[in-house]
């Protein structure tokens, strides 16, 4: 697939890392000629410098040709993406999709009009980032969360810490063969290294744990985990952008209190006008004095999601060595993602990783629903729906020679969810939901094209 990328910031050069792992035809656009070197050294692409809205620098990245182009210049630069995609729309790029930082642009009738205009997908980064906490805050047990079929299925996430329940048991104990659980481990991420696990895989102390299950099930499983489930009526969010207004204009209505601790002062003046259920303070997170005074310790949860990973974990760890029992830290730099959980924050927002699912759907079969790239490991898990001719049903799943890198989960099955296991059978429309390392993404995305 030839795919063009229209920025090689931070979003850009993780996709192109990423997209070029797949062997795809893959050229970089960017003004910046130290970025696109950065890039080179590290992903086998091809760099064009130029402005991406500009027609000769489309034509020289062979844009015509293209089969896909994300145009993902930072969020401040939201027209020179919409510009870019038009452009490579109107001079024959298949699909294109543009980064935008405006939620109004994202309103249903909105997004229709820029369908309309050409461009097959706008993505808000910021706002995913924000729909994923409320997700966390759901299921406040669980470090990572997806929902499948509004929840008959679900994907949970927790580390293992000392004195958790599952530590040395194996997979065979968790979920017997011959015998039917809700649920099922698909992975397990353990020293930088990500498992599918067989059923005589032993849970270690550190480990994190994913597993595929049922909504039936969620309870019985959470006892495996050593968490306790909470209710958030109370929540603290330090930083007041776009993430942090988003989050708290979500949770306003669901919540009986909610204080937002932001530096700068013209933005605090905003919130507190635009979030008058809100209680808004002026001051830094990274005040240990200043979390004690405003009570940090007594909220249910607690949310750093300023523009600074460091400020971000070292807020959370403060808070969550008061008492605060759910914290989660949006953490950009991806190096820093094991560091901040290791440290004990419960859960972590990485924005480019978000994004990067949500775009790499296009690089696979058009009968893929969901992606999602994984925090603490390098594996997606995968949402397809099932062609009456795909491959994957022809038989039990054990005769299908599926990759062993992979692992397929859980099936939606018109208003019933089931976990699978060898013996089961894949029909036609099944909604199936997929675990896979890299290496193994092409093989499975042929199971159901």
């Amino acid at each position: 697939m030839k795919i063009i990328i229209a920025g090689a910031g931070e979003v850009g050069s993780h996709l192109a890392k990423m997209l070029s792992r797949e062997s795809n035809d893959l050229t970089i656009i960017d003004g910046d000629e130290e970025h696109l070197n950065k890039l080179a050294e590290v992903a086998d692409i091809i760099t064009v410098l130029g402005k991406p809205t500009s027609i000769a620098t489309l034509e020289q990245a062979g844009v015509s040709k293209a089969d896909l182009f994300i145009a993902v210049s930072p969020a401040q630069e939201q027209d020179v993406n919409i510009i870019s995609a038009l452009l490579a729309k109107k001079m024959g790029a298949k699909k294109v999709t543009a980064r935008i930082n405006n939620d109004e642009y994202m309103q249903y009738d909105n997004k229709l009009m820029f369908t309309d205009m050409g461009i097959d997908l706008l993505f808000y980064p910021e706002k995913m980032a924000a729909y994923e906490i409320i997700d966390l805050l759901k299921q406040t047990g669980t470090t990572e969360f997806m929902e499948f079929a509004r929840g008959k299925l679900q994907m949970v996430v927790f580390r293992l810490d000392e004195g958790t329940p599952l530590i040395n048991k194996t997979v065979q104990d968790l979920s017997p063969n011959g015998s039917y659980k809700p649920y099922r481990p698909v992975a397990i991420a353990r020293n930088n290294t990500t498992i599918i696990p067989e059923q005589s895989t032993k849970f270690l102390q550190g480990d994190l744990v994913f597993i595929i299950c049922t909504k039936d099930g969620v309870e019985e499983l959470m006892t495996y985990s050593g968490k306790n489930e909470i209710e958030v009526k109370s929540l603290m969010i330090v930083g007041g952008g776009r993430i942090g207004e988003m989050l708290a204009r979500k949770m306003q209505d669901k919540v009986d209190q909610i204080k937002i601790i932001e530096h700068k002062q013209e933005r605090c003046e905003y919130l507190a006008e635009a979030l008058p259920n809100a209680v808004v303070i002026n001051g830094d997170g990274r005040n240990t004095d200043l979390l004690v005074e405003e009570d940090a310790k007594n909220y249910d949860a607690f949310v750093a999601v300023t523009s600074s990973s460091e400020t971000n974990i070292l807020a959370s760890v403060a808070v969550k060595n008061m008492g605060v029992q759910k914290t989660i830290a949006e953490v950009e730099n991806i190096e820093y993602i094991k560091l901040a959980e290791d440290m004990g924050v419960d859960a972590v927002i990485n924005k480019k990783l978000i994004t990067a699912g949500r775009i790499f759907r296009f690089t696979l079969s058009n009968k893929v629903r969901s992606i999602k790239c994984l925090n603490g490991s390098d594996a997606e898990v995968l949402e397809f729906i099932v062609n009456p001719s795909s491959s994957i049903t022809n038989g039990p799943i054990k005769d299908l020679r599926f990759p062993k890198e992979a692992i397929i989960g859980g099936i939606i099955r018109g208003d019933e969810s089931f976990i699978a296991n060898e013996f089961t059978c894949v029909k036609p429309y099944d909604r199936v939901v997929v675990f896979a390392l890299p290496q193994a993404l092409a093989s499975v995305n042929k199971f159901f094209i």
